[in-house]
């Protein structure tokens, strides 16, 4: 395929010089009807390009088939047989994906280590989660995906199981060993999801780790404003072989996407496509040099540890890890990552990736330079010779891996909807959630609904937000009160 062209942003192009006027929405008529002091800011440009997908950029019946030739050339790109553009993001892409392989009250191998997207999407769909438990490193207080031998115990269970989802890249760059994951799911002929949203960028070059589809993957989510160049919300979803039939999961993801999608983030995911195929091995030659040399200076910083291979693959961790995720240990700053990552921003101005009670990290992409890490090895620096006045931290009261687990009491569709109560959280152990407890980012739930709670997990959580931890989808962020099933 002609792999230079780029069909949204060609019929953008000749939308625009056209000359045409919309007597459809969006309602600000190519900026003419936007205030000016919002045109000031986000400029005319954004307003140009914010087209009626279909009377605007296509017409009624889409017969210049813009998007269809866009999304055939993205899966071509990447070897592909299908792929599918989301303006709603990878929350929804994964939720599609779901529903393609379970129904209500069919169960699905979950990844424990899952992002809230995929609660979300068990509690709208019903099915039931069975639970695959993450490798545990039980010293770094990290989990890294699931074993395949974790996977065909599952299976061994559950026979019934429709499939499995697993998680890879997780948010610090680990992945699970998907051939072997694959490998135990096609012998059962059960399909495999990967939530791959950390992971993009890995078909452009072989210095990162394999993909999922060629890792055999039957349907991979990917976001690419996260690691490529998307914009926010830009995420598609690939599939191949025929586990999983393509109007099964299109018809998933109309019926969950928006029906006015944005042309903007079409037109980002498809100029991404065109970057990638055109330049994106020398673009990641750059980034991996650079990272090399960023965790290198890193690691002269006193009282930071650069987590490499050494530290997070190997027997009973993870198979792989993208090196472009830079994950510090600041344990012997002594203090914690919220604080650390709370100065830097202060001080410097630099937004970190994620934090948590020891970890700080930065994510270099395709756009770093020698400029931004100079910028980023500056805060760094500084931070680490301020650490004694970001003492005493708070100590944030992690449970060993065995008592992070819950019991699934209900389902988290039926504790979700039940009836509930909010109730003090010292007198929560023992009750069942009704709602997602997740420290944010990375965004995996501590607690879902239809989970019990015990005293150490709620220790955990309120000594996690006094220390700065963020859990923003409580209905009390501050989780001195939790909601929970009604007992009465």
């Amino acid at each position: 395929m002609d792999h230079s062209k780029a069909p949204v942003l060609e019929a953008l192009s000749a939308y625009h010089e056209s000359g045409q006027t919309p007597f459809t929405p969006p309602g600000h008529k190519q900026a003419r009807g936007a205030d000016p002091r919002v045109r000031a800011v986000l400029g005319d440009a954004v307003f140009h390009s914010d087209v009626l997908a279909t009377s605007g950029l296509d017409d009624r019946r889409s017969s210049h088939g813009v998007l269809d030739e866009a999304q055939a050339l993205m899966a071509d790109a990447v070897g592909a047989q299908h792929t599918f553009f989301s303006t709603c993001g990878s929350s929804l892409s994964v939720k599609a994906a779901m529903l393609s392989v379970a129904g209500p009250h069919e169960k699905l191998l979950v990844g424990r280590d899952a992002h809230k997207s995929v609660v979300s999407g068990l509690i709208l769909s019903g099915i039931k989660p069975v639970w695959v438990e993450p490798q545990w490193d039980a010293e770094r207080h990290l989990a890294h995906p699931p074993s395949a031998d974790a996977f065909a115990a599952a299976f061994e269970e559950h026979p019934d199981a429709r499939g499995a989802l697993v998680t890879s890249p997780t948010p610090y760059g680990t992945c699970g060993d998907l051939y072997a994951i694959a490998e135990v799911c096609h012998a059962r002929n059960k399909p495999v999801i990967v939530d791959e949203a950390w992971g993009a960028h890995l078909p452009f070059h072989d210095g990162l780790p394999t993909w999922a589809m060629d890792a055999g993957a039957d349907v991979c989510v990917t976001s690419v404003h996260k690691m490529g160049s998307g914009l926010e919300q830009g995420s598609v979803f690939h599939l191949q072989g025929d586990l999983v039939k393509p109007e099964v999961l299109k018809g998933r993801e109309d019926l969950l996407g928006t029906t006015s999608p944005s042309v903007l983030l079409y037109a980002a995911l498809d100029g991404w496509r065109r970057q990638m195929v055109e330049h994106g091995k020398t673009l990641y030659d750059d980034a991996l040099a650079l990272a090399a040399d960023v965790r290198a200076r890193i690691a002269t910083i006193d009282g930071m540890r650069v987590h490499g291979r050494d530290d997070f693959c190997g027997p009973g961790r993870a198979a792989d890890m993208d090196p472009l995720q830079i994950i510090i240990d600041i344990t012997a700053l002594e203090t914690t990552g919220y604080r650390a990552a709370d100065w830097i921003r202060e001080h410097h101005q630099v937004n970190l990736h994620l934090s948590d009670h020891r970890r700080i990290s930065a994510q270099l992409t395709h756009a770093d330079d020698e400029t931004t890490a100079t910028v980023l090895l500056a805060a760094l620096r500084d931070v680490a010779t301020h650490a004694g006045d970001l003492r005493p931290a708070p100590q944030v009261d992690v449970p060993p891996p065995a008592r992070l687990r819950l019991e699934q009491a209900m389902l988290p569709r039926d504790a979700f909807f039940g009836r509930t109560e909010q109730i003090p959280a010292e007198q929560a152990a023992g009750r069942i959630s009704a709602e997602m407890l997740t420290p944010y980012p990375p965004g995996i739930p501590a607690v879902l609904p239809g989970e019990r709670l015990t005293a150490d997990i709620v220790k955990y959580l309120r000594t996690g937000v006094e220390a700065g931890m963020i859990v923003p989808d409580a209905v009390d962020t501050d989780v001195k009160t939790v909601r929970v099933i009604a007992e009465h």
